[in-house]
């Protein structure tokens, strides 16, 4: 059912320099209700533009591209409406790669196109979620040994109880974190940005979770609970301190400067009516 791991070390963590990423183009891509932030915008009467978001997702791959991180792509297909969100199919860990399960049928379909271009790569399945759901969206390495998985809309405890009993034989602490529901995935209101450095929309975050990150000694940068619809805390750390973010977030975006991050903004603005942003369509492979 699994693969071994070999002693290839493909994900170590959050912050180390990204050299290889999957991403999915939203060429297909319908609007489906499943998020609050789409069905606002469906209740507005906006429509998908793909054209327009296809030429946002490019710029995203052309920054990830000028700094030097391979993007591989899967093929987007007709019949995989909601594909784009290269981050939710599951999650990597130093061994290998970690299925998920969707949590709506319309997404389940994804998941074979992406075990297909982690069997073409060559990288193992080392876990697979068969009781409950987990979406890659919900999954932080916190440190090396601490895996954090979001409880809010997609990821339930079943998903997470199953992933601790067979991610705990590579040595690893998983750890839940329930938040409110319309948050959908954790890396909309928590982002590890460098290390120990983090954004967090800290008025939706557990007392708890909070609590373990202030023991680890890691510096969290607020960002408000409305800026949660305008991907706030969606950004994606590439290493060597730098962070591809949203350019229309300045005000985010400023605050990271101002510890000394290298910011480089995308100017993403129709693909996140899509419910997602730069976070939710890389899925780092490799991160040694």
């Amino acid at each position: 059912m699994f693969d071994e791991p070999g002693e290839q070390v493909f994900v170590r963590n959050a912050t180390n320099p990204l050299k290889k990423v999957m991403m999915c183009s939203p060429r297909f891509y319908k609007f489906n209700g499943i998020n609050v932030i789409t069905a606002e915008w469906m209740r507005k009467g906006d429509e998908e533009r793909n054209d327009v978001m296809v030429a946002e997702w490019q710029m995203l791959v052309d920054a990830y591209e000028a700094n030097g991180i391979e993007v591989v792509q899967v093929q987007p297909r007709p019949e995989f409406e909601v594909m784009t969100f290269a981050r939710d199919y599951g999650c990597m860990v130093k061994e290998g790669a970690v299925i998920g399960r969707f949590r709506h049928p319309v997404r389940q379909v994804e998941t074979v196109a992406y075990e297909e271009k982690l069997k073409e790569m060559g990288v193992p399945i080392v876990a697979r979620v068969n009781a409950g759901c987990m979406e890659g969206g919900d999954f932080w390495m916190i440190d090396d040994h601490t895996l954090a998985f979001g409880q809010v809309d997609r990821t339930d405890q079943a998903g997470v109880d199953n992933l601790r009993d067979q991610l705990q034989k590579f040595g690893y602490t998983v750890v839940g974190v329930p938040c409110p529901p319309d948050n959908l995935h954790l890396d909309m209101i928590f982002n590890i940005v460098a290390p120990q450095v983090a954004l967090a929309c800290i008025d939706q975050l557990p007392y708890n979770f909070l609590q373990m990150l202030k023991r680890r000694n890691f510096e969290l940068i607020p960002v408000a609970s409305e800026d949660m619809y305008k991907h706030g805390c969606n950004v994606q750390c590439i290493g060597d301190g730098k962070v591809v973010a949203i350019q229309k977030n300045k005000h985010i975006n400023d605050k990271m400067r101002a510890l000394g991050l290298d910011v480089i903004d995308v100017p993403l603005d129709q693909i996140l009516h899509a419910g997602g942003g730069p976070h939710c369509l890389t899925q780092p492979i490799y991160r040694p």
